[in-house]
């Protein structure tokens, strides 16, 4: 350490006093110029922030006791310092006075700091300097990464990306193949996951919790880990993240891989040369930060029951017990540590030890749309690329791994610029030998050259060979970072490892202590190592997966693809799942042809493929109860061989929802298959009516990732709600919406469903809809729901629930504060339930719909509700309908919408109200601007109580949707409601079917429709209209520009009214909708609509249906108008 001038001279042991063990402080002192004295002041100021941060208790002991021997403080000024509360309090009082007295106080203090040997010196004096220069070594290292790791999308780049903060490890992360995880899942994410920004990894998550010591950040293959690791460190570097922080250690577990003993302070010179004091680093004083990534590619399996200890950082160990030891704890146990890893390697590591979990996301759907568009704009290539792959669902969900999605567009990209015209491929298998001999062609100018079939080169040839064999015992050894030593045992050259072929598949990485190889991605070296055996297996008499020839003899190709498979199957961690999958595909012969040049094939009668397609349905029908994903892989397998029959009669039966009874356990396993990768399933699993206890006990593992599940009308009881709640159980479970209507579920379903929702952490939805659940029932998922923090929306329509029932969920309402959709439709709650839920309502604050139909509320109720829409002003949709409320009850809720200023929608269909009631809710509608919706249908209003509502249209500018129909309406009041149109700006559908206005009434409407310029949809079905109404419509047409829905169903239009309505659609651009169902058009007027639709390009929907057209009258102006309007849908 550099001291100043005067300290140089150091003093013999006797002139120096003992303050700590083997830590001497020089006693001499001299005096210096005034502008040295100056310098002491600043440095002494300069480094205020690492005096508090870095001094310890004994330090600052022997700080006061120099400083009182040489006369600068006093015994009372010591004192003083000593009764400061916390050890940052002391510091500061002592540089308070001592920067208050002069320059020879100045200069003891720094003279005792710079003359001391002990860490907290060295760190106050150089911590800024070595962090400066560690900050610049590591930004170099890691600088020549940043184009590889680079998106030059913005929006996908990693920092606008965040991590995952999850609870733990999935079963299926933790005993699946990342390609079966990825694929089961359909890369969706589950939806209780918190984002974590990299800002934040090192941060306690609240006010009261720690950091986190141990962090683990998981990944499938190629989801970025490692490009994860390498911005933090630049980022870190450049002081943007983590700034408190002072020294961040990165290493590979590749680099350990070539370590056999070392410490833990050796294992930092190494790596970090410039590091020269390891163990200022490593200590307490220091926030330090180490990084060890990869787990999956250590050699070593990390012992944690019999690790020997090791708390000492010199001691040299194992390398594998020196993770240990830093993973539990006893070594650098003040040191954070970020371990990346894949997920099922990071099952092995003990709960207890990990602090804290994240997970990486992949590429979404739109992600994936996004990323094509930005690099494959020429030629519309993205356009092509996302239609194959929206088409191919296997390929699309691979895509959901970042280094996968480059891969398939890169290779997509490369065919179609070929001039083969070749079939772009279906299938992973088929991809990636289009891949290898894409890389094989590097240098080849893309679209001047087919493809070539004969061989490329003998060198490509041996090379793909060796690289096979270098992946497939490497695969058996869960091995996936190569040495060099590596390479050479399998015969490749180093030099034509960095051919175009072999730099496309393999790639060198040269670390700080090493250079490794590894295949572009996981998935790259299960295909090579497939295609070894392919080969092999032809020749081969013993059994390839021993490296060893002491092995009973395996004769023929047979042999070998049976053993593969059994092999596979009783892998507990499936990590031969997807080379099965690429070696039943290489029987295809789709797939060989882009190897042809590559491999030496030989000859193929399709015989072998046949054979296999057998062997694999036949592993189909074996197994015990339950499916499982290794067996759902077979199906996988023969999508592969696309051997497709049972796999589309399957689909196909889901589509047509003709299951039911079909399903044998074949079955059941194609159908687990379908559900991670059909179209039909995406969005939406439906299968209603097709399930019984059998199949759903034999489906419930696949069930467990479906997004949305619909298993209405399947005749469940109780039995299978057993199973249904521990699917919701799992941690596993993606399911957010499920259905189960139709089915005859009892109280003890209803129970076993409340027990799963108690846990369950997904389900956001769930309909049971026309059971059998009762009063009883209602009441255990009541109980359930006061708990539950996730479900927004239940449906217990038609379950005869009564007031018990309404009771419990009234309860319910007044405690949960996530439930924001209640369907209580036809349950015969009540009054009394009616008074409970209004009750609970007066203080619930997230419901936003409440439907009540057909429960025999009457005008009792309908008070108790208005007394709590008084005060509720958080509901958004309230529906009565069918519930024998009259004017009283009317009354009431007008009164309460005066005052309630959220209400939107209010269902009063079907009831008792009339005139009376009909002018209450005028009054209210003249004070009420929040109510859109109102639906008044099959009341007893009459033209009085409509010309009421009519008169406040002109004044209320929030009402956008007013239903009428079957009110007894007639003309009279139709012309108050156009007189309304001509001012009101707002309303947006009318509603008057089956109301006898007559033509005089819809002229009046007309009329103001030539004004308008708000309403949308105008419905007139049965309003007794013939053509003189239809002319006046016409001439609407002419004009208005905003109407697009017109309903004119069950009148008279006839031939005339047709002829003005088709010269009005030729010149009409709004109108999307017309329906002239029953209007006695006759062929004649038929034929005007359809000459019309030549020039109307608006219109995507027409009804022509019951017209007197017959048969081939109906044929001939359908055909016409597909053939003048092929965007228009008909009903003829």
């Amino acid at each position: 350490m550099e001291r100043k001038t005067h300290y140089d001279s150091i003093l013999d042991r006797s002139r120096r006093i003992t303050w700590q063990d083997d830590c001497y402080v020089d006693l001499q002192s001299a005096s210096g110029s005034p502008s040295s004295h100056t310098h002491d002041l600043d440095w002494i100021q300069k480094h205020q922030e690492h005096l508090q941060r870095f001094m310890t208790t004994s330090f600052l002991e022997g700080i006061l006791a120099h400083l009182r021997q040489v006369d600068v403080l006093s015994s009372a000024e010591e004192t003083k310092i000593k009764e400061a509360a916390r050890l940052q309090d002391q510091v500061h009082m002592l540089t308070t006075i001592v920067t208050g007295k002069d320059a020879h106080s100045w200069d003891a203090l720094r003279g005792f700091i710079e003359s001391s040997e002990c860490q907290a010196a060295r760190l106050i004096i150089s911590h800024d300097s070595w962090v400066k220069e560690h900050k610049e070594v590591l930004l170099r290292r890691y600088e020549q990464y940043r184009d590889r790791d680079s998106v030059s999308c913005p929006k996908l780049s990693i920092s606008s990306r965040t991590l995952l903060l999850v609870d733990g490890l999935s079963d299926i992360q933790q005993k699946e193949h990342d390609l079966m995880q990825v694929g089961a899942t359909r890369g969706r994410k589950r939806n209780h996951l918190r984002p974590l920004g990299l800002t934040k990894l090192l941060e306690p998550l609240t006010r009261v919790s720690l950091p986190p010591r141990v962090s683990l950040t998981v990944g499938v293959a190629g989801i970025g880990k490692t490009t994860w690791v390498r911005h933090f460190i630049r980022q870190w570097s450049r002081g943007a993240v983590c700034t408190d922080v002072s020294f961040v250690l990165p290493f590979t577990f590749c680099e350990l891989n070539s370590l056999e003993k070392v410490s833990a302070e050796k294992l930092v010179t190494m790596a970090f040369p410039h590091l020269t004091d390891p163990g200022v680093v490593l200590s307490s004083s220091c926030r330090t930060l180490l990084i060890l990534d990869g787990l999956d590619e250590f050699r070593h399996t990390l012992n944690f029951s019999d690790a020997a200890p090791c708390s000492d950082p010199k001691k040299e160990v194992s390398i594998d017990d020196l993770v240990t030891n830093v993973l539990r704890g006893n070594l650098l146990p003040d040191v954070a540590v970020w371990l990346t890893c894949r997920p099922g390697v990071a099952s092995l590591i003990p709960g207890g030890l990990v602090d804290r979990v994240t997970e990486i996301p992949g590429f979404s759907p739109q992600d994936i749309q996004l990323f094509l568009n930005h690099h494959f704009s020429e030629r519309d290539f993205a356009g092509q690329i996302w239609a194959h792959l929206e088409s191919h669902k296997i390929l699309m969900v691979m895509c959901y791994i970042p280094c996968i999605c480059w891969i398939v567009a890169d290779t997509l990209t490369f065919i179609m610029q070929s001039e083969t015209q070749e079939s772009l491929p279906r299938t992973c298998t088929e991809l990636y030998a289009h891949f290898c001999s894409m890389k094989a062609e590097v240098g080849e100018p893309r679209g001047r050259e087919p493809v070539k079939t004969e061989p490329l080169h003998g060198s490509n040839r041996k090379l793909l060979g060796n690289l096979g064999r270098l992946a497939f015992y490497g695969l058996l050894k869960h091995k996936y970072t190569f040495s060099e030593q590596d390479l050479r045992a399998s015969g490749i050259d180093l030099l034509l490892s960095q051919s175009s072929l072999g730099s496309g598949i393999l790639v060198r990485e040269e670390l700080a202590m090493n250079t490794t190889y590894r295949f572009t991605h996981l998935s790259l070296q299960e295909f090579l190592a497939a295609t070894f055996y392919h080969i092999s297996s032809k020749r081969a008499i013993f059994d390839l997966f021993s490296e060893s020839t002491m092995s009973w003899p395996k004769l023929g190709f047979q042999n070998h693809f049976r053993s593969a498979f059994q092999r596979s199957q009783q892998a507990n961690d499936g990590h031969l799942d997807v080379f099965v999958r690429f070696l039943a595909g290489l029987l295809c012969p789709a797939a060989l042809k882009p190897l042809a040049g590559l491999l030496a094939l030989g000859k193929d009668d399709g015989s072998q493929k046949a054979w296999a397609a057998g062997f694999l349905q036949g592993l189909l029908v074996g197994g015990g109860a339950v499916v499982s994903l290794r067996e759902v892989n077979l199906a996988y397998c023969l999508q592969e061989l696309q051997h497709t029959e049972l796999l589309r009669s399957v689909e196909q039966d889901l589509q047509l929802r003709s299951l039911a009874g079909k399903l044998t356990r074949a079955h059941c396993v194609v159908l687990g298959f379908l559900l991670h990768v059909s179209p039909q399933c995406s969005e939406q699993t439906d299968l209603s009516g097709s399930l019984n206890f059998t199949t759903v006990k034999c489906l419930l593992p696949q069930l467990l990732y479906c997004s949305c599940l619909r298993l209405e009308n399947n005749h469940f009881k109780d039995d299978v709600m057993e199973l249904l709640g521990s699917l919701l159980s799992a941690k596993d479970c993606h399911i957010q919406k499920m259905s189960l209507a139709e089915n005859a579920i009892g109280n003890k379903g209803a129970k076993a469903l409340s027990r799963a929702l108690l846990v369950n952490r997904t389900l956001t939805s769930l309909n049971l809809r026309n059971n059998n659940i009762g009063s009883k029932g209602a009441k255990f998922l009541a109980e359930a729901l006061k708990m539950n923090q996730v479900l927004v929306s239940i449906n217990f329509q038609n379950n005869n629930i009564e007031a018990d029932g309404a009771q419990a969920l009234a309860e319910v309402l007044h405690c949960n504060r996530k439930l924001v959709s209640l369907n209580i439709r036809n349950n015969t709650i009540g009054a009394g339930g009616a008074k409970r839920i209004a009750e609970a309502l007066k203080t619930n604050r997230t419901l936003t719909k409440l439907i009540l139909c057909s429960n025999r509320l009457g005008d009792r109720g309908a008070v108790a509700l208005a007394e709590a829409l008084a005060v509720n002003h958080t509901l958004l949709s309230l529906q009565l309908q069918s519930n024998s409320i009259s004017n009283r009850g009317m009354s009431a809720l007008t009164r309460a919408l005066r005052l309630n200023r959220g209400l939107i929608s209010l269902n009063l269909r079907e009831n008792s109200i009339g005139v009376e009631g009909a002018k209450n809710m005028a009054r209210a509608l003249q004070e009420n601007h929040s109510l859109q919706d109102l639906d008044l249908t099959a009341n007893l209003l009459h033209d009085e109580g409509v010309q009421a509502i009519a008169g406040a249209m002109e004044l209320n500018h929030g009402l956008t949707a007013l239903h009428l129909q079957w009110n007894f309406i007639q003309c009279s009041a139709t012309k108050a409601l156009a007189q309304a149109l001509l001012s009101n700006n707002t309303m947006q559908l009318l509603d008057l079917q089956e109301n006898a206005i007559g033509n005089e009434g819809v002229i009046s409407l007309a009329k103001a429709l030539q004004t308008n310029t708000s309403l949308h949809t105008l419905c007139l079905q049965g309003v007794s209209l013939s053509s003189s109404g239809a002319l006046a419509i016409a001439e609407a047409l002419l004009t208005n520009q905003s109407l697009q829905t017109l309903d004119l169903r069950g009148n008279a239009v006839g031939m005339e009214g047709a002829k003005a309505l088709a010269n009005a659609l030729k010149s009409n651009r709004s109108l999307k909708s017309l329906n002239l169902q029953e209007n006695s058009l006759g062929m004649d007027g038929a034929i005007f609509i359809a000459t019309a639709l030549k020039g109307n390009h608006q219109l995507t929907y027409i009804n022509l249906q019951e017209n007197g057209l017959g048969e081939s009258g109906a044929k001939v102006i359908s055909d016409a108008i597909r053939a003048g309007a092929p965007g228009c849908e008909v009903d003829i």
